[in-house]
């Protein structure tokens, strides 16, 4: 894939946000942890609206990356199969948003030739994160007596995980610093900060394990809590290699203190497709929930 040389904006590698933006980011977390958390508590419809919002978000940003250009007709279709994509997973299975997402690749196909390749890529990517965590948190909602909502409680998990980690990684970095981890990469991340999210995120999520699922192993609980929180930094540096490459510093704005929807949603993505994997591999594509957290 190549990126457009033209109308970049210059980015600046040693931009760095000091510790001014805590308010905004604490406030925007909480708007986002209330938000995530109704989805995850009534899924269904719910679940699958929040996810098409979310992540049709993030592909438009990612559509004003790759292409420089105002949202085209092509760009809006694309939107707007991902939003199909995971609204049609509550009634139609993961089979029919496959089949959007598909439909999505073979529009971006027609885009315009510098962007062609990024696009379908994009779509695809956000097409199999909109399609892993509605395979997540499944079919059953909190209005079922009696019933151990696994979806409900591996979607916590992973929220919880992903959330110590960017927040151990925010404070130990910033608090500590030291060696830089990949600065030709994100030039404000540093081993402290990746050593310190990988901690927090690893006992956090090893907490939820022992209270969500005592009957399993807590060594499996920290193996695979350890891998989430190792894949949500992997998917923070790979989404700020490709900023990079189109030479921007943040997605977008929407979100105080955090920029884009991407931006906030990087850690997410990785980490999400790996609990899927494990989760279907070990208890089937009917059960992944169940699957990731029983053993």
């Amino acid at each position: 894939m190549s990126a457009p040389e033209d109308q970049r904006p210059q980015f600046n590698p040693l931009a760095r946000r000091s510790w001014t933006d805590l308010g905004p980011r604490f406030a925007s977390a909480i708007v986002l942890l209330i938000m995530a958390g109704v989805g995850l508590y009534f899924g269904s419809y719910v679940f699958a609206a929040l996810v098409a919002v979310v992540f049709a978000g993030c592909y438009r940003e990612w559509e004003r990356m790759v292409t420089l250009k105002p949202l085209t007709t092509v760009g809006g279709a694309l939107i707007g199969l991902l939003v199909i994509a995971a609204l049609i997973y509550p009634a139609l299975g993961p089979l029919a948003s496959l089949a959007a997402v598909a439909a999505a690749a073979v529009v971006a196909a027609f885009g315009s030739p510098g962007s062609r390749l990024w696009r379908i890529g994009g779509v695809v990517f956000y097409g199999i994160v909109i399609i892993a965590l509605l395979l997540i948190r499944g079919d059953a909602t909190w209005n079922q007596p009696g019933v151990f909502d696994s979806g409900l409680w591996a979607g916590l998990l992973l929220g919880c995980v992903i959330w110590a980690t960017d927040t151990g990684a925010y404070f130990t970095g910033r608090q500590v610093g030291g060696e830089k981890l990949a600065p030709d990469i994100s030039p404000s991340k540093t081993w402290s900060g990746a050593i310190g999210g990988f901690a927090l995120g690893t006992l956090v999520g090893l907490v939820v394990w022992l209270l969500v699922v005592p009957q399993s192993p807590w060594w499996v609980g920290l193996a695979l809590c350890a891998a989430l929180s190792i894949l949500g930094q992997v998917g923070d540096l790979a989404e700020s290699a490709i900023k990079r490459r189109f030479r921007i510093k943040d997605s977008g704005d929407i979100i105080p203190g955090h920029g884009g929807l991407m931006d906030r949603l990087d850690s997410l993505t990785l980490s999400s497709i790996f609990l899927c994997v494990v989760g279907a591999l070990h208890g089937g594509l009917g059960a992944v929930a169940s699957g990731f957290l029983n053993w």
